[in-house]
């Protein structure tokens, strides 16, 4: 007959058990990543991107920025604008509004842009010596805003059905782990409006935005190379963010441009008069 267990150690090895079974609880939520039954599915490419084009998305926002054009021998020109962006139609649409503050040869110089969701973009450009608004068509997107090496495309949130996207693997950027994505047009049509045959982006995987991009032409070739930094948090409830600092490299001509925001705000509020051609032809 086996003596039965002291009463002592009884109460000593209770504890030790049930000690035992919390700690094999937290170490199965530990390892799948809060949830002791399965992982959560990875995104795909296309989940990403669709996350990006959200966190571009606020509400409304104000800025004044500074536009420098630097040349292959290291020239600058600097202007400064003021810009205003308000999301309608339930946020399909992004409306937004640049007017040249300085220098002199530009001053008073508009630009309005229709940034639809699912739709090729409408822009207009109001030139003040001239008191004549000019349309840009859709074909001409890939034309430099206003001198500078981003195109009129690479400010537009593009339309996520227009292009097939692919993960190439993860890698460091900025001091964040990100996706690699590849970006690619589904019609030539498409790429030839907007002059890039593919484009890479490195997306943050904390904020999903875009830390880096990689624009090649159409023949394939490396064009244009984009650095975003200084991301500010401008709608903490909807986590929108906004980098305070663009550069956009052309790596065929060695030219650089840089957008530097230095008073951007949130701001939903902005009258609706504001994003139309009559307003953007007031002086």
């Amino acid at each position: 007959m086996i003596a039965s267990q002291p009463r002592q150690e009884r109460r000593t090895t209770r504890p030790l058990r049930a000690l035992g079974a919390v700690l094999g609880i937290w170490l199965a939520v530990s390892l799948s990543g809060g949830s002791a039954v399965s992982a959560r599915e990875p995104l795909s490419p296309r989940e990403i991107m669709e996350q990006v084009t959200l966190t571009r998305r606020l509400d409304g926002s104000e800025a004044v920025v500074t536009m420098t054009i630097i040349n292959a021998k290291g020239q600058t020109r600097e202007r400064k604008l003021s810009m205003a962006t308000k999301l309608f139609e339930g946020g399909r649409t992004e409306k937004r509004i640049y007017r040249f503050l300085s220098p002199a040869d530009v001053e008073g110089t508009g630009v309005l842009v229709f940034d639809y969701e699912s739709a090729a973009d409408d822009v207009w450009v109001y030139l003040p010596s001239l008191r004549k608004t000019r349309r840009i068509l859709g074909a001409q997107r890939s034309e430099g805003f206003m001198g500078s090496e981003f195109s009129y495309a690479d400010l537009n949130v593009p339309a996520l059905d227009d292009y097939s996207y692919s993960l190439l693997g993860e890698e460091p950027e900025g001091g964040e782990p990100c996706w690699l994505i590849e970006v690619s047009p589904k019609s030539d049509e498409i790429a030839r409006s907007e002059g890039y045959s593919k484009k890479k982006y490195w997306v943050s995987q904390a904020k999903f935005v875009v830390q880096r991009a990689v624009y090649l032409d159409l023949e394939g070739r490396p064009l244009k190379e984009l650095r975003n930094a200084d991301f500010k948090l401008l709608d903490a409830k909807q986590k929108r963010y906004r980098p305070l600092r663009m550069e956009m490299v052309n790596l065929q001509n060695s030219r650089r441009s840089l957008f530097t925001s230095e008073q951007l705000v949130f701001a939903p509020g902005a009258k609706d008069d504001y994003f139309t051609p009559r307003y953007l032809e007031r002086p």
